[in-house]
Parts: structure tokens; C-alpha cells; sequence
């Protein structure tokens, strides 16, 4: 059975999950916790707390966000980027599906498990750990991702699908 897939303009870097196997298990887990920062981690507690119950829940996120963006414009700025582990592919995905992907190009070996880096469009835009398997040369099934990231390629496929209704409804 196909999957039912949507189209989806997204970037992704690979490479053969044997190939570095634990530093590929670090780089996952490291990826999924770098939300975790300072500001990230006080919000988490103040809300715990209940201390933000009279707070503007869109407001308080938005200023959280500015911080974070004035964070990232100072590693800029010092010419320090997060150490990413190399990867040996890079490769732009056609179209998403809830537990598939489907790349442009045929690169990938039926079979093979493959640790990739997706470039997630979304606010804020931040990389995505994911460790697939090829199911053909170009249509990969994810076999492990991260609960919030599952979530947010979710809302992401949802909303693409959207945008591809309207966009149809609108050629009518």
C-alpha cells in the first residue's frame, strides 16, 4: 500500500545510520533538547508554578522567541555556529507523508537505515533528528523522530495540505 503523501518543499542532510552510529544517536537527542535552553527552562518551571496563569500566553511565548532570537544573533555575530556532525548527503524532499517522506532525487538504497537532519519550516525554524529506512530509491519511512517533533511535521503536513486545497479551489 502507498502512503498518501502531500507536497512539501523541505531540506534534508543523510548519511548511512552505520556509518557513525553513536555520534548519530547523540547529535538525535541533542536536537530534540536544544529547545532547552535558559529562558526555555525558567518558562517551563514559571509555568509549572502556575506564575504565568495572569500572563498573555501569546505575548510571554513572543518575548520568549525575541530572546531567543537575540541569543542566535549573538553566535552570529561571534561567528559560532552549533556543532552539527557532518553528513554526507544533502537532498531536498518533494513531498511528506505522516510516517514517510519521499525525496526528488533517487539517492537512497532499499533497505538502509539512514540518520538525517530535516530543515523544519517552521516558526522558529530549527533542525529535526530522524532515523529512516528506504523503502525505494527515493521514498523513506521514518522509524524513529522525537514526540514534538512527530507533532510539529504533523501540523506541518496538515497545514501544507491546506494551503494545496485552497490553492486548487482557487485554480477552479
Amino acid at each position: 500500500m502507498e502512503p498518501r503523501l502531500i507536497q512539501a518543499p523541505i531540506s534534508i542532510t543523510f548519511s548511512q545510520a552505520d556509518v557513525n552510529p553513536q555520534m548519530y544517536e547523540r547529535e538525535y537527542h541533542q536536537l530534540s533538547e536544544s529547545e532547552d535552553n535558559a529562558i526555555n527552562q525558567w518558562l517551563k518551571l514559571a509555568k509549572a508554578r502556575g506564575e504565568t496563569s495572569d500572563t498573555d500566553p501569546v505575548l510571554l511565548n513572543l518575548i520568549v522567541e525575541l530572546h531567543n532570537k537575540i541569543d542566535a544573533l549573538e553566535l552570529f555575530l561571534k561567528d559560532e555556529e552549533p556543532q552539527r556532525i557532518p553528513l554526507t548527503v544533502e537532498a531536498h524532499i518533494d513531498a511528506i507523508g505522516f510516517e514517510h517522506f519521499n525525496l526528488s532525487d533517487a539517492l537512497l538504497d532499499k533497505d538502509v537505515e539512514y540518520y538525517g537532519r530535516i530543515e523544519m519550516p517552521v516558526h522558529p525554524k530549527r533542525d529535526v533528528g530522524v532515523f529512516f529506512k528506504a523503502q525505494s530509491e527515493t521514498l523513506a519511512k521514518i522509524t524513529r523522530i522525537h514526540d514534538r517533533d512527530e507533532k510539529e511535521w504533523g501540523a506541518y503536513m496538515t497545514a501544507r495540505e491546506r494551503v494545496l486545497i485552497r490553492e486548487a479551489r482557487e485554480k477552479k
